[in-house]
């Protein structure tokens, strides 16, 4: 049987060597090395869209791959993936780095320098391993195969411009095209979103922070069932806990959820931490919410650069939606496309609280009529980050449920689009300057 090796391998040199070695191994179909975390996974997924039976068989993780640590980059590859035997290459051999690995899921270690013998042996155990996975896995009938569900992360520009509506009715839209969903309060000391919901829950985020292994049974139990449907994973009451979540749990968590749900929707709130910002770049799609004022545009513009920075996101990457838009006010989404460098939604909500003030308050932000303005942008919007299911009428038609429109959108799930070259500018009035919040 044919081993095909997937290397994940930063630095050339040692790229060029790992390879090398692997050519020589009996019956290995070694792949082109990947340069680093995000690659790698996007190349998993892209593989297990296809078919479960187009994964490799064996991944090989160095540990200076970049830019998630290559233990955290291990465990979301078993939880995302768990038909492939992961083995790790690392110079520290040591007792501890091997419980370490093996906690975080791997199939084996492999010493460097690298001997023929060592990387054979670990090779074929991982194969193995992952050959009697995959006959157990197409034995009976699974809740998914591939990559997972979508993740949607939803992130203010500043305090109040909307972000945790849009990620409600984002959520809703995506629970009623058939999608199964959570809805996740990530902004860990202020999150609203069991008040908008008129939930009163005990468990929270902070239940799994510092659990290793999330199985289906605990993932269960800290999820509150919705009467709409939503599986909601709420913020916890005591904001101060929220220092308990750290980016390592983040990572787990969000994992643990799209191998369950088909959509996960996350409120990032405005103040960033290592967990949201763990989720932002795990993040199929990160919407970004801003109102068309000038403090709230300097803060997404602000926030955009603080992401670059850090290597979260790249602002091509990023989707930003105009809340509480006028035709008359002077900054308008064209404007704020060229100040971010991101690319603005085509679906801008417009601003009319009026429609939102009595569910707000009720805490029935789910039963918002369906006439609303509000809502309807909002469920166009779902559409155009894709996150909604074609209804059989479209399918039947070859329509779709939301229509394509001319910003670059599809309704290909997860897909945001076409990349656009990034453009920045300041704009009249709002200034060069990225402040301080």
């Amino acid at each position: 049987m044919t081993t095909r090796i997937l290397p994940a391998v930063g630095d050339p040199d040692a790229a060029r060597s790992v390879t090398t070695l692997l050519s020589q191994l009996p019956d290995a179909e070694p792949a082109t090395p990947v340069g680093d975390s995000t690659q790698l996974i996007d190349t998993l997924a892209r593989l297990a869209g296809e078919a479960l039976d187009e994964l490799p068989e064996v991944v090989l993780v160095h540990e200076r791959i970049g830019p998630v640590p290559a233990l955290e980059l291990i465990r979301e590859v078993s939880l995302r993936f768990p038909s492939v035997g992961v083995v790790m290459i690392t110079m520290d051999a040591s007792p501890n780095l091997f419980a370490d690995a093996m906690d975080s899921g791997a199939r084996g270690l492999v010493s460097l320098p690298l001997s023929y013998e060592e990387l054979a042996n670990r090779v074929q155990a991982a194969a193995q391993w992952s050959a009697g996975v995959r006959r157990h896995l197409t034995s009976g009938r699974q809740e998914f195969t591939g990559p997972g569900g979508t993740v949607v992360t939803v992130t203010g520009a500043k305090g109040g411009v909307g972000a945790t509506v849009a990620a409600i009715q984002l959520a809703l839209a995506a629970q009623a095209s058939g999608n199964t969903v959570a809805l996740v309060d990530m902004d860990l000391q202020t999150g609203d979103i069991a008040s908008f919901l008129d939930v009163q829950f005990r468990r929270s985020l902070v239940d799994l922070a510092l659990i290793t292994d999330i199985s289906p049974r605990v993932l269960a139990d800290a999820v509150f069932s919705h009467t709409t449907g939503l599986a909601l994973l709420l913020a916890p009451g005591e904001g101060e806990r929220g220092e308990e979540v750290s980016d390592r749990s983040a990572r787990q968590i969000v994992s643990a959820l799209r191998t369950r749900y088909e959509i996960v929707v996350i409120d990032c709130g405005s103040q960033m931490n290592g967990a949201n910002a763990a989720a932002i770049e795990m993040a199929d799609v990160a919407l970004l919410v801003t109102t068309p004022d000038v403090v709230a545009v300097r803060g997404a513009k602000r926030i955009v650069r603080m992401w670059e920075r850090l290597q979260i996101r790249k602002a091509e990457e990023t989707v930003t939606l105009v809340n509480r838009h006028t035709r008359n006010t002077e900054i308008q989404p064209p404007l704020i496309q060229k100040i971010t460098g991101t690319r603005v939604a085509s679906a801008a909500v417009p601003a009319n609280f009026k429609e939102l003030q009595a569910s707000i308050d009720s805490g029935r932000l789910h039963e918002l009529d369906a006439k609303s303005t509000v809502k309807q942008a909002l469920w166009s919007l779902a559409g155009e980050l894709g996150i909604v299911k074609e209804s059989a009428a479209a399918k039947k038609s070859g329509t779709a449920l939301v229509k394509r429109n001319s910003g670059g959108f599809t309704n290909d799930r997860g897909s945001i689009g076409r990349p656009r070259r990034r453009r920045d500018g300041s704009g009249r009035g709002l200034g060069d300057s990225e402040g301080t919040r």
